[in-house]
């Protein structure tokens, strides 16, 4: 018999509902927000973030504007326990946001949880333990008591040890940990058995976490368990129905969707779905799912590029190309019918009009992206011709994203001279469109100093007679220029793809790097080529900027 047998495993069983309510409500508006990137994102890495790492991404989810986010284990890792401690100590938690901790029901782990704790002004203690039929019988050998139990034991200590702060407002977390695993009614006895011991009421409510721990069934099945428990359980009106729903069925997000329509009020996830095994749910993906339909996320993703360039140094993971919203080429249409369709609709759009474009469920600009990225101008074929031909005469080899955009030039070209375009204007019009910056800013002379793990680049830009000396500060030589040029420019600038490689295999090859830039919300690509991979870096992203002038002088004529 083959290993791969489908036998060897039992459907899910269906929840008898005749009643059910949640198929004929739609989601209005958003559910509370809790972001879990720094706890269960990172414990999901093979390498774990560094404190910059946590630090920086913790900027951004408050950037974005989450106003609980779930930032370690501090009981069981001293990273996490220094972390928390950074951001009591050193003031790093704006008023309107709460941080979030999480605990199993162990003595040990609540006591050194609350001193983690100690001087906060508002933070969620997430307690857990695990309620599953197989988690009690297989991993545990208790019965359903004994799981009891330890619930009712780890809520009375930590209701005695929050006493002990009284300055600290308090809130309460219980998940019966693989909660898609567990008994209905038995989920509802633990969680019983833990708000009689803390008493909540409308006015500060316990939040009841009702994990997807491992994902076992359809979206459908998870809304009717989420609605069965909403009816069923004590004090409804005392609790915050929080999901928490992970990937291995690939329905996250569709699960959380409808467990929102069936009563929950709060939803766990992390940003681009990184987490355990398959991952956690996205958050921005369904942040973005209400924003298609009109429904406020209350969340700041317009600057999709930051988002993604932020997640991507912290985790070390990519994003992938067709990730919903995020990926970048999620707008971009390849067939020709496609095309013809979205340019035809763009062509008649009214801006006082709904959205409503063919093949285009949002405005990419609304996420910061530009029409350059939906509607290609030459096909597959032609942008691969003009790479191929590039670096077999020249030895460009350049990335997908300068291919599209250098495609348009070219396309240009061919249409004024109405003939063949050669390999040798090919590279003439890349040199002309890329590398040939007169009358721009160019890059003087610089000098890069390192302390405490920063990079400090202190330089001179020169067009024309004019110089002007300025500073920029970041985790590399690349990430202080681009500081400084914002400071320079006043302009919101994002590092979006950098590549390079030597032109030769000998000692003193040239090196090229491309470089592409968001400034201001759009992209503009550059390159810079020189003996010194460091000055070629700094003048593709210098290339960059003078085409942003460009653009907003070709646009002021």
């Amino acid at each position: 018999m083959s290993s791969f047998d489908h036998r060897k495993y039992k459907p899910f069983q269906p929840i008898a509902m005749s009643n059910r309510r949640w198929p004929d409500r739609v989601i209005e508006r958003a559910p509370h927000w809790c972001s879990v990137d720094l706890r269960d994102g990172n414990q999901a890495l093979i390498e774990p973030m560094t404190t910059r790492q946590k630090s920086q991404l913790w900027d951004q989810l408050v950037k974005i504007g989450f106003k609980e986010i779930e930032v370690g284990f501090p009981s069981a890792s001293g990273h996490d326990y220094d972390f928390v401690r950074d951001l009591i100590d050193n003031d790093r938690i704006p008023e309107d946001v709460t941080i979030q901790v999480l605990t199993q029901a162990r003595a040990d782990l609540i006591n050194k949880t609350f001193e983690a704790l100690k001087g906060v002004r508002r933070a969620v203690v997430h307690m857990y333990n695990s309620t599953s039929t197989v988690q009690r019988e297989q991993v545990f050998g208790l019965e359903r008591q004994g799981i009891v139990d330890i619930a009712v034991r780890g809520a009375e200590l930590l209701q005695a040890c929050a006493d002990k702060y009284p300055e600290t407002d308090w809130v309460f977390e219980y998940s019966p940990e693989s909660f898609t695993g567990t008994e209905l009614d038995f989920a509802v006895e633990v969680c019983d058995a833990v708000t009689a011991v803390w008493q909540p009421t409308p006015e500060h409510p316990v939040i009841i976490n009702l994990p997807a721990t491992v994902e076992m069934s359809t979206p459908n099945i998870y809304a009717d368990q989420i609605e069965w428990f909403c009816d069923h359980v004590n004090n409804r009106e005392s609790l915050l129905i929080s999901l928490h729903t992970h990937n291995d069925r690939g329905c996250a997000v569709a699960a959380a969707e409808l467990g929102v329509l069936a009563g929950a009020d709060r939803v766990e996830g992390t940003l681009m779905g990184n987490g355990e095994r398959t991952g956690n749910m996205d958050i921005v993906t369904m942040a973005m799912n209400l924003y298609s339909q009109g429904v406020d996320p209350e969340l700041h993703l317009g600057n999709m590029d930051e988002i993604i360039r932020t997640t991507r140094e912290c985790t070390q993971l990519p994003v992938h190309p067709r990730h919903p919203y995020a990926g970048e080429l999620v707008f971009t249409a390849f067939s020709g019918s496609h095309q013809d369709a979205i340019k035809k609709c763009l062509s008649r759009r009214d801006d006082r009009e709904p959205w409503e474009v063919a093949y285009l469920p949002i405005d990419p600009a609304d996420i910061g992206r530009s029409y350059q990225e939906v509607i290609r101008i030459n096909s597959q074929s032609g942008k691969g011709g003009i790479a191929y031909v590039l670096e077999r005469d020249y030895g460009l080899e350049l990335p997908r994203w300068l291919q599209i955009d250098f495609s348009a030039a070219v396309q240009a070209f061919a249409e004024e001279r109405e003939t063949e375009v050669g390999s040798e204007e090919i590279y003439q019009l890349f040199q002309q469109t890329y590398l040939d910056n007169e009358g721009y800013w160019r890059l003087g002379n610089y000098q890069v100093t390192r302390e405490d793990k920063v990079d400090r680049l202190q330089a001179e830009l020169v067009q024309g007679g004019t110089s002007h000396s300025l500073s920029g500060d970041g985790s590399g030589v690349v990430a202080s220029f681009v500081d400084a040029m914002q400071r320079f420019t006043g302009k919101q600038i994002v590092l979006v793809e950098y590549n390079e490689h030597a032109l030769s295999h000998s000692a003193d090859a040239e090196a090229i790097c491309y470089i592409q830039l968001n400034v201001d919300g759009d992209r503009f690509c550059g390159v810079g080529r020189s003996h010194d991979i460091i000055q070629a870096s700094l003048d593709g992203i210098l290339g960059a900027i003078n085409k942003s002038t460009e653009s907003e002088q070709h646009a002021a004529a």
